[in-house]
């Protein structure tokens, strides 16, 4: 998504030239490019396919919403088996309309990933729950902290369910470091994601994830909290940002990964 204007073969071809050796993919360029042919493009590019995104919204209280939920969900975990990868990243879900019920938004989740998670491990897929700045608890995600997210984790194995550390959602949390510790010590740091946070935000919000090095997070710090962890795994910049996707694709692609050396490696 950081580099959305760039066609699949494009955005291939750029990581192979920059020597990024994987990427992460979103569902939607992937079935507009086909699911297997994406598969085979990343395949021969020997990149690996860090993590699929993005599954989850099971806060529905309609039983037809959500059976479809569920449905979806599994159509995403044999995706991401047949990209490769072992991690679907899941957006849990905002209140559903008329609703104000935090906690049983969130068991409703819990109750999705009793279903879920045994499918997903049977297929090599782990599900990582990605709590998401307490701004978009209303309409996207009732998950709003690493601790939260880890208390409904924590419910079932670790192959099955751990979480997203994302630096945008996290880093104005001080009990953060606490929880990837938590988290590294059960071995549920499923995927670590870099964005900055800069201000003002756009109107709408969603669009409003910095460059990093642009904004107010300390990389290095968060990423020393996650190595502590004994998180080895790969580590993706995941960029939302207008300004950003109006410009050249290429040379937004050359300059995330300039950044992340500057500010993160």
């Amino acid at each position: 998504m950081t580099v959305k204007q760039l066609t699949m073969p494009e955005l291939v071809a750029g990581c192979v030239e920059l020597g990024i050796p994987g990427v992460g993919l979103w569902r939607e360029p992937v079935a507009e490019f086909g699911l297997e042919a994406t598969a085979k493009l990343v395949r021969d590019a020997g990149l690996t396919v860090t993590t699929l995104c993005r599954g989850g919204f099971f806060t529905a209280i309609d039983p037809a919403e959500r059976a479809a939920a569920l449905a979806d969900n599994r159509k995403a975990i044999d995706e991401a088996a047949t990209l490769g990868t072992d991690t679907l990243v899941l957006v849990s879900g905002g209140l559903p309309q008329g609703s104000k019920d935090l906690h049983g938004a969130r068991e409703r989740i819990a109750d999705a990933l009793a279903e879920l998670g045994p499918y997903a491990a049977s297929n090599g897929v782990r599900l990582a729950i990605e709590p998401l700045h307490p701004m978009f608890a209303s309409d996207r995600c009732v998950v709003s902290t690493l601790s939260q997210a880890l208390d409904i984790a924590e419910r079932f194995p670790a192959d099955q369910v751990g979480v997203t550390v994302d630096t945008y959602h996290i880093w104005w949390d001080d009990t953060a470091p606490a929880a990837i510790a938590r988290a590294g010590a059960g071995g549920r740091i499923h995927t670590f994601q870099l964005a900055d946070w800069i201000t003002p935000l756009p109107q709408g919000v969603l669009t409003g994830r910095g460059q990093i090095g642009d904004g107010a997070i300390d990389m290095r710090e968060w990423k020393g909290y996650v190595e502590a962890a004994g998180y080895t795994g790969p580590i993706e910049v995941e960029l939302f940002n207008d300004e950003l996707w109006a410009g050249d694709g290429r040379a937004l692609l050359a300059q995330t990964a300039q950044r992340f050396v500057q500010h993160a490696a």
